[in-house]
């Protein structure tokens, strides 16, 4: 894997020289790898990734909750099948369907068909989670996914029927593949960034963490923290802030170093 910074808007006043931290994969090198360092793609052949504050669940630890179970229930009756993206029909009835899904939930034409279509025809979907409501023989919802043996399966894009939003439909779809891939024994499921409040549905699994810049972290405290902090002035680097550094590492930067996910040899 080799490394670009590509420099953003300086703050000069505050000392703070901005980098997008980019990955492009070595020769041979699987994307499981990548992933596993915090970053996520930014191409869809997987060319190029970068770093970000990302959600993950170590599988090993999953089991579910009450709140899931919960989820669970709600959405009784509606059943699930992962397909291979080569056995998987995107007719033009799911095409429709999808397309109208993006244009509630993103803005209309946000995602146009022709996005959509190479969607679909990506390298970054491997398999599809197919989801029927057992009482009417619907095709109600699915979720597009990259799975790499055991290593980790990514949840990229869902698309569902929002007439089941009573039901929350879309965190029923999120948890059973959650619950599913624990039951693959696969090691981490991944399942996107999280920058707002809005996001934190993504951690009300046992065995979340997030990435915060050096290393996975299953202190849902401190993505708190990170969130609260963006929604106001930032004047300085995160681990240059005393009450970073106080609240979750010691005060240090030795733990924080210990961490992290990158280490550089001079040769």
């Amino acid at each position: 894997m080799r490394l670009l910074f590509s420099e953003y808007k300086s703050d000069y006043p505050h000392y703070i020289f901005p980098y997008a931290i980019w990955a492009l994969p070595d020769p041979g090198e699987k994307p499981a790898a990548i992933f596993a360092r915090g970053f996520l793609p930014s191409s869809r052949d997987f060319s190029r990734y970068y770093l970000c504050r990302q959600i993950r669940v170590a599988l090993d630890e999953f089991t579910l909750s009450s709140e899931n179970r919960r989820i669970l229930r709600k959405c009784d009756g509606i059943e699930y099948k992962l397909v291979p993206r080569a056995d998987f029909d995107f007719s033009p009835k799911w095409r429709s369907f999808c397309k109208n899904y993006a244009d509630i939930k993103f803005g209309k034409d946000i995602m146009t068909y022709q996005r959509l279509d190479s969607l679909f025809q990506s390298e970054m979907i491997s398999h599809v989670l197919v989801f029927t409501d057992k009482e009417t023989g619907s095709k109600v919802g699915l979720v597009t996914l990259y799975c790499e043996g055991d290593k980790l399966a990514y949840y990229y894009y869902s698309f569902y029927d929002l007439n089941y939003y009573a039901r929350n439909l879309g965190m029923y779809i999120m948890t059973s593949a959650v619950d599913y891939f624990a039951k693959q024994h696969t090691r981490h499921i991944y399942l996107g960034t999280c920058y707002s409040r809005n996001a934190l549905y993504k951690t009300q699994f046992a065995g979340a963490q997030f990435f915060n810049g050096f290393t996975w972290s299953s202190n849902l405290k401190e993505l708190k923290y990170l969130i609260t902090r963006d929604a106001g002035a930032v004047t300085q680097h995160l681990i240059e802030t005393d009450e970073f550094r106080e609240n979750f590492y010691d005060n240090s930067l030795q733990p924080i170093a210990e961490a992290s996910e990158f280490t550089f040899h001079v040769e």
